[in-house]
């Protein structure tokens, strides 16, 4: 077994949105290039079998798509990708005909947390569009989600919105039952094969600013997965969007050695310990979701 179930690697931090749960990165805004893509796979490959191209950014923005999803595949490394969902009609073609593709993951809430100009039912309408055709002519899981619910609001205005969307998921697929009433919070439901639905709590990104500190808990960080930013910084998880816990950069140091250097060590040591080390994961709310 390799040492990490998924790695992610943010190909891009650009984004043509500007959502309301996810912070606008303060980060030099560019691309990646092929060939740095191709460099770190050929330092990754022997520590996973799946990349995840995204940390933050939009992945369809990027203009060699096309030829990084070519390089993962002959790279042997499946790609799971996660997106807003509003340029699959630029990439749909070319999605499909992808054999490194393991996954799409649909972020549908992004919708409602940005002002567009498009119409709801248009936006579902071109991605229910992909997904029928992806499950007939390919092998790609499809995840849905909403994850934009707020534990605090009883009557919850964005189930009601989400409640829109599923309605037309129920009439795109024919299903005889409400989905509502069948989905299990924070586990999601299976509409078909290899198409599944996800309703859950909208989680805070971790912010270095907050003054609350949490020094106890568990996380997967460095334990089943790492992230590489577009400029080679390697941190922890998926959720140090502004490289707060720089372990190195790819590009100048050996993957190998910055996995195991001393404050990615201490950081697993840690966690095993159930104690947070690092500032930024002590000031995290998701990985509070470990210790319920």
């Amino acid at each position: 077994m390799k040492k990490y179930k998924k790695i992610y690697i943010e190909i891009t931090n650009v984004c043509n949105l500007e959502c309301d749960f996810c912070p606008e990165t303060r980060r030099k805004l560019e691309f990646m290039s092929i060939e740095s893509f191709s460099k770190i796979l050929g330092q990754i490959k022997d520590y996973t079998d799946y990349i995840y191209l995204h940390v933050k950014g939009e992945p369809f923005l990027h203009p060699e798509l096309d030829r990084i999803l070519d390089t993962s595949h002959d790279a042997g490394l499946k790609v799971n990708i996660t997106t807003n969902g509003t340029l699959i009609n630029k990439v749909r073609e070319m999605l499909i005909a992808k054999p490194a593709i393991r996954q799409i993951n649909f972020s549908l809430q992004s919708f409602d947390g940005n002002k567009v100009k498009e119409s709801k039912e248009k936006y579902i309408a071109n991605i229910l569009s992909f997904v029928n055709e992806a499950l007939n002519k390919s092998k790609i899981i499809i995840a849905l989600r909403l994850w934009n619910l707020d534990k605090n609001n009883e009557i919850n205005l964005k189930r009601e919105k989400n409640n829109e969307i599923l309605k037309y998921i129920e009439k795109e697929f024919s299903l005889s039952y409400k989905i509502q009433e069948k989905i299990i919070q924070e586990r999601g439901i299976k509409l078909a094969d290899r198409l599944y639905l996800n309703q859950d709590y909208q989680f805070g990104w971790p912010d270095i600013r907050r003054t609350e500190l949490n020094k106890t808990g568990f996380c997967y960080g460095l334990y089943n997965q790492v992230a590489i930013l577009v400029d080679g910084t390697v941190v922890p998880c998926c959720l140090d969007g502004e490289g707060i816990i720089n372990l190195g950069n790819i590009h100048t140091s050996k993957f190998s050695e910055i996995i195991g250097s001393e404050r990615a060590c201490n950081i697993v040591k840690g966690f095993k310990r159930r104690e947070t080390v690092e500032e930024l994961c002590q000031k995290c709310t998701f990985r509070e979701r470990f210790d319920e």
